[in-house]
């Protein structure tokens, strides 16, 4: 975010939010740097330490070597003439303030609110309210947490604040819903102002479609009339007038389908990934497995999209099939998973083939605001791709 023209980052992990201020961080590079001229027994020590010099004439006979390499020990701060060649613009972040112990469950999400004062943090049953100048002090605004934990059946999976009116906040939750809340109602939005749900959710379900309809990410668009979601299965446009279904559905697992039981047993059925959108609104892009990055345009009539194959860190290959599978612990992994154990106790894991590289996956994805770049987190990479 940016504010009076200073740039912010408001980051998070498990517990722990922090606020960054980035700022340029001017560096000049000097590569040319002249003594003043010395006795000859001096410039034959200092060569000692660059053995690889090359020696071309010059006037003064020394003086180019000067130029070429330059000893540690002379600095222009000793009176060494230095000729600035360029000049670096680096950005430093540095961190100005951290917002801890407001949080029982893991955080989900965070998102900054268009009156640059404020910002919601979002974890599996409660979202909190915070004001960025106060970092030990909090508002819980919803709260989904029952009296009897053994009655909890949803919980919330993402927040985020409407890019214009800031009293509007939109949270998604495992049960496949999307809230829209008016913070001007009431100080705890137990009731939202609206709801959106695909039409088609409603009736019987499946146990793998319960899953399979909790949404990962939400993002409202620039103009704020528009919101995407993504689910394990698809990525879908949602028009904020119409509540009942999206004006626009991207398949993304749709041939994983039949692979359901078997994501389940491997616990892949609970990746968590991101999306996100072009500047203009009209582009649209989420990640998959074997590292594939889908990007989806409105109205183009391709309904597969486009599909990029996004290269992570090959040297750890090795290292990362070595390690056991570390799964961040979540309510929306643990509740569906007491069902069915329950339900279907000898259950066991097959070995089908798939058609697709479940290891590798592109979880993390982010567009530019303003240019067709887009950031993707690929195993322990960051790769940005430019379109």
């Amino acid at each position: 975010m940016t504010h009076d023209s200073v740039q912010f980052i408001l980051s998070t992990n498990d517990k722990t939010i922090k606020l960054w201020k980035v700022k340029e961080h001017k560096v000049k590079r000097v590569i040319e740097m002249a003594p003043p001229l010395c006795s000859e027994n001096m410039l034959l020590a200092e060569r000692s330490f660059v053995p690889e010099l090359e020696l071309k004439s010059a006037a003064n006979g020394y003086r180019l070597e000067w130029i070429q390499k330059t000893s540690p020990n002379h600095l222009p701060s000793q009176g060494v003439d230095s000729e600035v060649s360029g000049r670096e613009d680096p950005f430093r972040a540095k961190c100005q303030k951290v917002y801890a112990f407001a949080h029982s469950f893991n955080i989900n999400s965070v998102s900054n609110n268009s009156d640059y004062e404020t910002f919601v943090s979002a974890d599996d049953l409660r979202i909190n309210l915070w004001n960025l100048d106060i970092s030990d002090q909090c508002f819980n605004i919803i709260d989904m947490k029952p009296s009897n934990m053994e009655d909890l059946t949803e919980v919330i999976t993402s927040a985020e604040f409407h890019p214009i009116h800031c009293n509007l906040l939109a949270y998604s939750s495992s049960q496949g819903f999307i809230r829209l809340s008016d913070l001007r109602h009431a100080a705890i939005c137990d009731h939202a102002s609206r709801i959106f749900q695909h039409g088609q959710s409603y009736g019987s379900k499946s146990f793998f479609t319960e899953i399979t309809c909790s949404i990962s990410d939400i993002k409202f668009l620039n103009d704020g009339h528009q919101l995407i979601s993504r689910n394990y299965m698809n990525m879908k446009l949602w028009d904020m007038r119409m509540e009942s279904s999206p004006v626009a559905i991207f398949k993304i697992h749709d041939h994983l389908r039949p692979k359901l039981p078997e994501l389940y047993n491997n616990d892949c059925i609970f990746d968590k990934f991101e999306c996100c959108f072009s500047g203009d609104g009209l582009h649209f892009a989420t990640g998959s497995y074997s590292n594939l990055l889908r990007i989806f345009s409105r109205g183009s009539g391709r309904e597969e999209g486009i599909k990029l194959e996004i290269g992570g860190n090959s040297d750890r290959k090795a290292i990362d099939q070595a390690k056991s599978r570390v799964r961040r612990p979540s309510l929306s992994n643990i509740i569906p998973r007491g069902i069915y154990q329950h339900a279907h106790p000898d259950s066991q894991s097959s070995s089908a083939d798939f058609t697709c590289n479940l290891r590798p996956k592109l979880l993390h994805v982010a567009w530019h605001p303003s240019c067709n770049l887009v950031a993707c987190a690929a195993e322990s990479s960051l790769v940005l791709y430019y379109a």
